[in-house]
């Protein structure tokens, strides 16, 4: 027969295994966040590049041959289009999409702080949610008025959707957290 010491002691071992694997669930959901968004700032740097790679993925070698596509080819290559010609003309655009960058990696540097104390800065990630909600806002209001197709219209609402998806799971895991301590 088990002793009450022993009892504690297992009865500790379970909520400290418990809170363990909480803690865990929780950091490595909002590290994969994190990690998200830098890698999408990161995406913005090399839109050349990145659209080059896109335009043979979707079979079309010259941008300007492109006008004559439909859908996903003709979208593809006019904004390659557009942006080499922006990018010849007016370099400084350029510079918009560094500062989305910046943008990213500053928010993401924001969830560094729920991601050491869950329980005390749970706030940071109602805004994250917050920030999300604003993302689909800013896409289906926008879209429209700068001509985006409304299939990438879509795409860019599901990083609004996606990245509401970990923090939802977070905030749980959080209150979860909070009530234990």
């Amino acid at each position: 027969m088990l002793q009450r010491s022993q009892i504690a002691a297992t009865i500790f071992d379970l909520v400290n295994t418990n809170e363990r694997t909480l803690f865990f669930r929780y950091r490595l959901s909002l590290a994969a966040f994190i990690i998200g968004l830098v890698v999408s700032g990161l995406t913005a740097f090399p839109l050349r590049a990145e659209l080059s790679i896109l335009l043979k993925l979707v079979g079309k070698s010259d941008p300007v041959a492109s006008v004559h596509a439909h859908g996903l080819r003709h979208w593809v290559g006019f904004v390659d289009l557009g942006l080499r010609e922006t990018y010849a003309r007016f370099p400084f655009f350029g510079y918009a999409t560094d500062w989305l960058a910046v943008g990213h990696f500053v928010i993401a540097a924001f969830f560094v702080l729920p991601l050491v104390d869950p329980a005390r800065y749970r706030g940071v990630l109602y805004v994250g949610l917050v920030a999300r909600t604003s993302v689909i806002l800013e896409a289906l209001i926008c879209g429209p008025i700068r001509g985006i197709p409304f299939f990438w219209t879509l795409i860019d609402c599901s990083f609004g959707i996606f990245g509401a998806i970990p923090l939802l799971y977070c905030l749980r895991l959080a209150n979860e957290i909070s009530r234990q301590l």
